[in-house]
């Protein structure tokens, strides 16, 4: 239904066109009641006389409008004129883009500011349970004050016809125009929603790796000739990292990379852990495909060092650098107990020292029977085992060096170093391979399943591990 301009539709004037799409026409019009203007989207006719699609619609509409984001395009209703549906929305100015990519790649610093604006909308609609599952250039806009707006939210879920049909066969190829559009776009279509999967979050990760991809190189990270060429892409090839600039920081290098996994259950679940690894939070790994496991293993190897070399006192004298004092210490265990060792990234690792340096925690049995912690202050004679700790291994302080964190029998366990309350963190299959406590009092450890190294995180007051408390994975 083509408007020209100066139709009235509803309580709003027509002023203009602004595009078209598969999820109908678009035209800038003003609102004559609040005196301010719209975007006005009409919904094509087939979708907007199926009564099941429009009423779905307007479900999700509600969600929607209750989405107040600086970097999401809002919904202000839906409006009927004779017979047709339309959209009410936030009038964006700017370009979208897509029409910006057509001039080339961005620059680095401008391309992750762009990113981060577009993951601050994500965090803001997933964590309303919203996902947008077309996530694109074309449905982003620039405005010219440098603001962001991510358009078009959770319309391509509440206009799919297949979605909760009974008996409804899903797995057939979307195209990159018309109804297809209403699927997602092929070049950035997670391989889950290419298959008919099921999608969450996770899809709209997927296809922020996309756009990130594109906003540094100039070019799509799986776009072919056709509909069909860039969906066989999405499945059986990766990306090129190659083509990314030389320049930019191994941090935005691995973000792709992990964004980009096919396997939904091996890509980031969070968006909010984008945004850290973007910033630099996970960027000590050299090699993007065993990113946590590296980091663990170069912390752990170097607290080992120096712990088994000397304790350092580190003390602040007025006006002056901080001086350093070596105290080399004989460790002797009480009658009877001898080292242990953990089977921590492959490293025997007896002996974690408290960040303040005062304290010792030991891993150590008594004769045949199961591992327990030791604590030895630095300047006591004799170390002393905690009760509780029977099996423990893969040992870490707490920042302010009050608790120490464990494994044993499956399960993250916390101490006190006074030998007071336990407290069981979570649950933790074997092999566990280590472990730190973050200041923000959370704890990021990592296990081995099916070969896949994952790196979790988890309250250090206690909680049920879920996917989305993966930080990164790694073959």
């Amino acid at each position: 239904m083509a408007l020209a301009t100066g139709t009235r539709f509803g309580a709003y004037e027509i002023t203009g066109e602004l595009g078209v799409g598969g999820m109908g026409e678009v035209y800038r019009a003003t609102d004559a009641t609040l005196e301010r203007e719209v975007a006005i989207k009409i919904l094509p006719e087939a979708l907007a006389t199926d009564a099941a699609r429009v009423a779905r619609l307007e479900r999700e509409a509600k969600t929607l409008a209750a989405l107040n984001h600086a970097n999401i395009a809002q919904i202000y209703g839906i409006e009927r004129d004779a017979g047709t549906t339309a959209l009410v929305m936030e009038l964006v100015d700017g370009v979208t883009l897509a029409d910006r990519l057509t001039h080339g790649p961005i620059a680095p610093a401008d391309a992750l500011d762009i990113a981060m604006q577009i993951a601050d909308a994500l965090e803001a609609a997933h964590e309303r349970g919203i996902v947008h599952r077309d996530v694109k250039p074309a449905n982003i806009k620039l405005r010219p004050d440098g603001t962001v707006k991510v358009l078009d939210f959770g319309i391509a879920k509440a206009l799919d016809a297949r979605e909760g049909r009974p008996g409804s066969n899903a797995s057939s190829a979307p195209s990159m125009t018309q109804a297809g559009s209403l699927l997602g776009t092929a070049a950035y279509m997670s391989p889950e929603q290419a298959r008919g999967k099921p999608v969450d979050q996770r899809a709209d990760i997927w296809a922020f790796g996309c756009v990130l991809y594109e906003l540094l190189t100039g070019q799509s990270a799986f776009g072919g000739e056709d509909a069909s060429t860039t969906l066989a892409r999405v499945l059986e090839r990766d990306p090129d990292l190659s083509a990314l600039p030389a320049g930019i920081s191994p941090a935005i290098r691995q973000t792709i990379a992990l964004c980009l996994r096919k396997d939904a259950k091996e890509r980031i679940a969070d968006i909010r852990d984008v945004k850290l690894a973007l910033k630099g939070a996970f960027d000590r790994a050299p090699e993007p495909r065993r990113a946590g496991v590296a980091w663990l293993a170069a912390a752990v190897a170097t607290l080992v060092a120096v712990v088994l070399a000397a304790t350092f006192y580190i003390s602040p004298r007025p006006q002056q650098q901080p001086s350093v004092q070596l105290v080399q210490l004989s460790m002797s265990l009480p009658a009877g107990w001898t080292f242990a060792t953990t089977s921590n990234v492959g490293e025997p690792t007896p002996l974690v020292v408290s960040p303040d340096g005062k304290h010792i925690a030991i891993v150590a049995r008594r004769g045949d029977g199961p591992t327990m912690i030791l604590l030895r202050d630095v300047d006591a004679t004799t170390a002393r085992p905690l009760a509780g700790t029977e099996g423990a291994t893969a040992l870490f302080w707490s920042p302010d060096s009050q608790r120490i964190g464990f494994f044993a029998d499956g399960k993250i366990a916390t101490i006190e170093a006074s030998g007071g309350r336990l407290t069981v963190v979570c649950d933790a299959a074997p092999p566990f391979m280590g472990g730190t406590w973050g200041a923000n009092d959370t704890i990021v450890f990592s296990m081995q399943d099916d070969r896949i190294f994952k790196l979790w995180k988890v309250a250090a007051a206690g909680g049920k591990l879920d996917l989305r408390d993966v930080v990164v994975t790694a073959n």
